[in-house]
């Protein structure tokens, strides 16, 4: 929903006015419209609504229960609760992206604490929090624990912070959890003994994910916790399980929609490969697959009575070959989404070709990022075996070796519908593998064909040309990845003056300076975030910027042994809070 004022018939101040009445000419009850109001779930659409009127800004804040908030440093938790009632359920991120490839300090910032303080007081009825690269101390997870009785729900994406102490706080607590999700927060702090935490009588959990946690933990609590658990559709173990105890574990669980298995690095015996056999083909319900550490062709077939009914297989935790993931992919005819290693190789996507008529969504990791030498990887030509035959293809992330322009330029002819183009060409500026011209026109083709774009990733040697293709043409791109790439200053104008919706830009190692930076000032206000690292930006540039819009948060984080002049890596935000108190001391806020 996003009302058009020229066009809504019941646009006349049918909503509770500032003072709680509706106006003499309201067509509607207010209980009506905000009933109405209460069945808009998107936030896009949300905050379309709030804009219409004042009185639709009003009737907004008192039916949103449900909050997404992209940056925890645009709005400040004051700000939050004095805006809204009525929140049981938040979804919250901090640290910019590129934290996970370790380019910001330890101490950056993003500590859910005070959030937590504010939701305490202001919405002690909080039932779901959504956490996604924040600070989540010990403190902060027993206050979530001892302030909120009916919580049900806590997910931690990338987060960091916690140990052994902070999950016991929650699993001895929250004595109605439905859901804990535990996803890439790797950290040596956490041992196991929070699992063993829950009460005997605790039956209540439907998700429980703890597979990124390298500890060892009590099988035994683990067998009792999903035995009592009888509504249970999501498990995600860690590697430290074995395939015998996940027989164990589906034989307790029968309603598993999601799985992520332990390690298969075991010998069986014949009974044992029997069993876990009989007891994947007994999960019927099964749509979602991974894990799979340290699978080999001797084990694999275990897995297929489970395979039909596949969605989304996820293998990037499995170093398969091109002819073990042939065999298995037969066995999954209604994937739609599926992640892979790179030493699958391209005869292994040929199969991904073949096999999956109905896919979606194709991620390609690499097994080695650092592998120089390339031995192991894809190709184009995997690539394009992909596009033959998997016509509905429109998410992919596409880790290979080289590439040329025509494989994509035709990629993108067999496969029109791609929302998400992620190609990254390992070796920085590498041109057409056949022609050794840039990659221009692969990126253009993109761009031109591809006209419900909404994140774009370019890779290899790429001049100017590439981004005047994506601002005359990429008119729904959302969020855009640079790297190594550019000629000049006059690549990032183009984005910056072709791309209307554009709310997110990642630049790194390109030769962009003051200029390319200064020539988003109209643009910066309307986008989520700019993050720019090893370019040729200064701090006077960067000084500008904040002095000329205000409402910014302009910070530059500098590098050991950098100097006064450059601007090593530069954060810019919109904000309605001004700037955090938080922040580090190489973190310098203009």
């Amino acid at each position: 929903m996003n009302p058009d004022p020229k066009k809504s018939k019941v646009l006349p101040s049918n909503l509770p006015n500032s003072n709680g009445s509706s106006h003499p000419h309201s067509l509607f009850p207010d209980e009506v419209l905000e009933k109405v109001l209460s069945l808009i779930d998107s936030h896009k659409d949300r905050n379309s609504v709030s804009l219409v009127c004042k009185d639709w800004y009003n009737a907004e804040r008192w039916t949103r229960s449900n909050l997404f908030i992209g940056n925890c440093y645009s709005v400040s938790p004051e700000i939050v609760a004095r805006r809204f009632a009525k929140i049981k359920s938040v979804r919250l991120k901090g640290k910019p992206r590129f934290s996970d490839f370790n380019m910001l300090p330890r101490d950056w910032g993003a500590n859910v604490h005070s959030w937590l303080v504010m939701f305490a007081k202001a919405y002690p009825f909080l039932e779901e929090l959504r956490l996604k690269r924040m600070t989540v101390s010990d403190e902060s997870m027993e206050l979530l624990a001892k302030s909120f009785p009916q919580f049900r729900a806590l997910s931690l994406s990338s987060c960091d912070g916690f140990t052994d102490d902070g999950l016991k706080a929650i699993t001895t607590h929250c004595g109605n959890l439905t859901e804990l999700d535990i996803q890439d927060s790797v950290t040596v702090d956490v041992g196991g003994g929070w699992l063993s935490c829950f009460p005997e009588n605790f039956s209540s959990l439907e998700i429980l994910n703890f597979s990124s946690l390298n500890s060892e933990v009590s099988f035994e609590a683990l067998e009792k916790l999903v035995s009592r658990c009888r509504s249970l559709r999501v498990l995600k173990v860690n590697e430290n399980i074995t395939l015998d105890q996940l027989q164990r574990l589906l034989v307790h669980a029968p309603l598993l929609t999601e799985l992520s298995t332990g390690s298969f690095l075991q010998e069986l015996t014949p009974r044992q490969y029997e069993d876990i056999e009989s007891a994947f083909g007994n999960s019927k319900n099964l749509q979602v697959l991974s894990g799979l550490w340290d699978a080999t062709s001797f084990y694999l077939p275990v897995l297929y009575g489970a395979c039909s009914g596949l969605t989304f297989l996820n293998l990037s935790d499995a170093v398969l070959q091109s002819g073990e993931l042939a065999k298995l992919l037969a066995h999954c005819p209604n994937l739609r989404r599926l992640w892979v290693i790179d030493t699958v190789e391209d005869k292994g996507l040929e199969a991904v070709g073949s096999s999956c008529p109905l896919l979606e969504e194709l991620r390609v990791f690499p097994v080695d990022p650092y592998d120089l030498d390339h031995r192991h990887g894809v190709t184009e030509m995997g690539f394009l075996a992909v596009s033959r035959g998997c016509r509905k293809l429109r998410y992919v992330l596409y880790f290979c070796r080289r590439m040329t322009n025509a494989a994509v330029v035709t990629i993108v002819q067999n496969c029109p519908d791609f929302t998400h183009f992620r190609l990254c060409i390992m070796n920085p500026r590498q041109p057409d593998f056949l022609t050794n011209e840039p990659m221009d026109e692969a990126f253009g083709a993109v761009a031109k064909n591809c006209t419900k774009l909404r994140r774009l990733s370019v890779s290899g040697l790429l001049t100017d040309t590439t981004f005047e293709y994506i601002g005359k043409y990429a008119k729904n791109l959302e969020t855009l990845s640079v790297a190594f790439a550019g000629s000049s200053d006059r690549g990032m104008q183009c984005v910056l003056e072709g791309c209307p919706k554009l709310r997110k830009l990642e630049i790194r190692d390109c030769p962009f300076g003051n200029a390319a930076l200064l020539s988003g000032l109209k643009k910066y206000e309307m986008m989520r975030s700019l993050w720019m690292s090893a370019c040729n930006l200064t701090m006077k540039g960067c000084r500008l910027l904040a002095r000329e819009m205000p409402r910014l948060n302009v910070e530059v984080i500098k590098d050991d042994g950098s100097d006064e002049i450059q601007a090593d890596k530069v954060y810019v935000y919109r904000s309605v809070a001004g700037p955090r108190q938080d922040a580090p001391s190489v973190v310098l806020t203009l």
